[in-house]
Parts: structure tokens; C-alpha cells; sequence
């Protein structure tokens, strides 16, 4: 059994709906199929939740016919006449989404986020259920959302394995059909109240079906060739990394690589499950394969992160950065569910390195600076090389202002500003 993850650039045209068919009919196995949102309906998505908290009618409006008509667009161009349910069942989910919008913001930004930008997933996964049976492919359609059982840390809930476990292997049957479609970045609460896993978290589910069922590989189509050691659209040169252990993969992906999402590797390895990240424009091509793997070195890889903020932060009495200190500054970053991509402190001084969010950075920075004194700069870049020499810190150098800088065995971080 395979558990194949298809979205963003793979699902955001009706070409790539047919793409995702035709790789279907290379493969005789069971295979799972986790359907992420079409193209960029995530931004899209985010940018409708934030005119509902502000109750902007107008722009709400604008924004779902926008996505509305998209979607609607490429089911035109999948089926024409000849597929009416298709339009009807996607157009019952907007008229849903439009109930909801129709509501009353709550007070918690984060819920409403939840409940608004998961319909992304529910419409595309729907699209290509539709589509797989039009092209004959014996399939079901599977909401995630029963199975994946999560707390109610909205945005980035946190799986309840057991429960999960239970429901998954009962609901993920192949009784009735080779394929089974589900949505990825979704789950819910005991009380069916939608959640989702994190930004990019479709990976995330891929791996908790693959752990669960014991796949036996797990597959991430993407727009690439596999895992580069740079993205694209920094370097002109990037390198294809054909194998990755899962110790450099979830470095990787912990300090920001876009290819994996960061929490997809543990239930992997944990079952000693291979990855593999392929390109769904070239299926036949190798890509990268992610296992308990060993070699000597890997070429260096960069990681850029921009948009980033630079927090600096310390007591006001002058008195040394302690233990209690520590613990006030993170229960605060707890509460907004702020990651922090780099830390580093001195005597009387705590550096935190974040992504820039124009919502939360202002209640924070109340927060923070009713404490302690607190200065901050936005507009920052954050580059982390792995297995770095001073030539790859040379080159990532060229026209930058270095303000902080992390070194260990293996990586380097570098906070910078550019020159312009």
C-alpha cells in the first residue's frame, strides 16, 4: 500500500488534476492519495479569514467569487456537461463556506482561521475524487476529518496518536475501490470541531496515514525534481540531494527547507517508512529518497527564510537573563504560537529570530515590553547552511549586513540585512 500527497502546484490546473490520473495508472498497489489545496487557495483562503475577522463585507465578496470561479473554472475544463454532480457537489461546499462567512466572527481568530481555510482542501480532494472516477480508477472519497482526532490548539494541532490509530485503521479500508482520496491538513477535535496541522501540513498527513497503515513508501509530488540543496528562486545552481537520512531530512525541515513539512519525518522513521519526493512532471525520473540512510557528507545546503524579525529583549533592571526570565518569555511566545527559528542570549541579553506576522507582532510586543526592554527590527533575512565552509558563507555574504550569527558542527545561521 502507497500513500501518495498531491497539491499546491501538482492540483492548481485542470492539467495537473489529469496528471495526478495518469500517475495513478502507472501503479497496480492500493494506494491513499492526500489532496492539498489547489494552487494558492491557502493564501487565498488566509487573506478571506482576515476581511471576516474584520468583518469587510465587501472584500469577503470579492475574494470567495474569486476562488469560487477558479475552482468552478478548471471543473469546466475537466468535464464540461459530461460530469454535472462534480459542479454540484463543489458548489454545495462554497454555498457551506458562504454560511459560514455569513456568521459572526468569534473571539478567537485562530478557530475561525481553522473552520474558513480547510474548505481548500474538502474542494480540491472533491475535484479530484470526481475526476479519478471519470477517468475509470475504481476510488472513494475519505474525509480526513473523522479520523484524524487532534486537540483544540487551533492552527496547529496536536494529533491524539491513539485515537487516530483506532480510526484510521478502520475508516482507510480498501474494500471498495484500489484508491481512496482524502484531504491533507485536516483534522478535528472529539467534538468534530475542524482543525488543522500547521501551514504546509499535508505532508504531516501523508505520514500519520503511512505510520498508521504501515505503507510501504510514503510519496510527495511536487513541481521539482526532488529535494535541492537551494531553492530555485535564490540559487540559479541548485544540486539534486538523490538520497537524504532522516536526521539531514528533518534538519532540513526544521530550519525551513520548503520541500518537507517538519513533523513529517518522525512517524516515518519511527517505522522505518521510506520518503520519497518526486516530480509529478517527470514521474519517471528518481527524485530523492528519504531513509534510514548513511554516507559520509552531503554538499552544502541553503535554507533562506525571509521577512524576519529580530527580537532583542532584556531585563530591566539590568540583572542577568535567568531561568525565571526564560520562563516569562516563553509562556508569552506559547501563547501566541510563535516559532522561534533562531534564539541565542548573553549575560543580560535574549536574541529571538521569528517569521514577521503583522496580526501578532503587536500583542506580543505589548506583552514583551510591559516586562522587560524590548527593541526589535523587521525586514530581516535568516540564511542557515548546513554542512557550511567559509567559501558557501562567502557566497550568501554578497551585499549583506551580518547582525547575528550561530555557528555549530554541522550549521550556520546567519541573520542579515540587506544592503539594497
Amino acid at each position: 500500500m502507497l500513500i501518495f500527497k498531491f497539491g499546491g502546484a501538482s492540483v492548481k490546473s485542470a492539467e495537473g488534476v489529469k496528471n495526478i490520473s495518469g500517475i495513478l495508472k502507472q501503479y497496480s498497489e492500493q494506494i491513499i492519495v492526500v489532496v492539498s489545496a489547489m494552487g494558492k487557495t491557502t493564501n487565498a483562503m488566509e487573506l478571506i479569514t482576515e476581511h471576516y475577522a474584520a468583518e469587510r463585507e465587501d472584500e469577503i465578496r470579492l475574494h470567495f467569487d474569486q476562488i469560487k470561479g477558479y475552482h468552478l473554472g478548471i471543473i469546466d475544463e475537466l468535464f464540461g456537461d459530461t460530469r454535472p454532480e462534480a459542479r454540484r457537489d463543489v458548489a454545495s461546499l462554497f454555498d457551506d463556506l458562504a454560511l459560514r462567512l455569513g456568521k459572526p466572527p468569534t473571539l478567537n481568530y485562530d478557530f475561525d482561521y481553522d473552520q474558513i481555510v480547510s474548505y481548500g482542501e474538502l474542494i480540491s480532494s472533491r475535484i479530484v475524487a470526481h475526476f479519478l472516477a471519470a477517468c475509470g480508477i475504481p476510488s472513494i472519497w475519505k474525509d480526513i476529518r473523522r479520523s484524524i482526532k487532534t486537540d483544540d490548539t487551533w492552527r496547529e494541532a496536536r494529533v491524539a496518536w491513539q485515537l487516530t490509530e483506532e480510526l484510521v485503521k478502520k475508516d482507510f479500508s480498501f474494500d471498495d475501490a484500489r484508491v481512496l482520496v482524502t484531504q491533507g491538513f485536516l483534522g478535528s477535535t472529539i467534538n468534530d470541531m475542524t482543525t488543522t496541522l500547521g501551514r504546509e501540513g499535508s505532508d504531516f498527513t501523508a505520514a500519520i496515514l503511512g505510520h498508521v497503515l504501515k505503507a510501504d513508501r510514503v510519496v510527495i509530488w511536487k513541481d521539482v525534481p526532488g529535494v535541492l540543496n537551494a531553492d530555485p528562486k535564490w540559487f540559479d545552481d541548485t544540486v539534486l540531494l538523490r538520497q537524504l537520512s532522516y536526521l539531514d531530512a528533518i534538519e532540513l525541515a526544521y530550519y525551513g527547507a520548503s520541500v518537507i513539512h517538519p513533523k513529517t519525518i518522525k512517524p516515518l522513521q519511527n517505522r522505518n517508512i521510506n520518503l520519497f519526493v518526486k516530480s509529478f512532471l517527470q514521474p519517471e525520473a528518481e527524485g530523492t529518497l528519504i531513509g534510514n540512510l548513511t554516507y559520509e557528507k552531503l554538499v552544502p545546503s541553503f535554507i533562506f527564510k525571509m521577512n524576519q524579525v529580530l527580537m532583542r529583549i532584556s531585563p530591566r533592571d539590568f540583572s542577568f537573563i535567568d531561568e525565571d526570565n526564560l520562563q516569562t518569555i516563553f509562556s508569552i511566545l506559547n501563547k501566541y504560537s510563535v516559532k522561534i527559528n533562531m534564539m541565542q542570549n548573553s549575560a543580560v541579553q535574549f536574541y529571538i529570530c521569528t517569521n514577521y506576522d503583522k496580526r501578532k507582532l503587536p500583542m506580543i510586543v505589548d506583552e514583551l515590553d510591559a516586562r522587560f526592554k524590548l527593541s526589535y527590527e523587521t525586514g530581516l533575512e535568516l540564511i542557515t547552511i548546513r554542512y557550511f565552509d567559509q567559501s558557501t558563507i562567502d557566497r550568501v555574504m554578497i551585499n549583506k549586513d551580518l547582525i547575528l550569527e550561530q555557528r555549530g558542527q554541522q550549521n550556520i545561521q546567519l541573520i542579515v540585512r540587506d544592503r539594497g
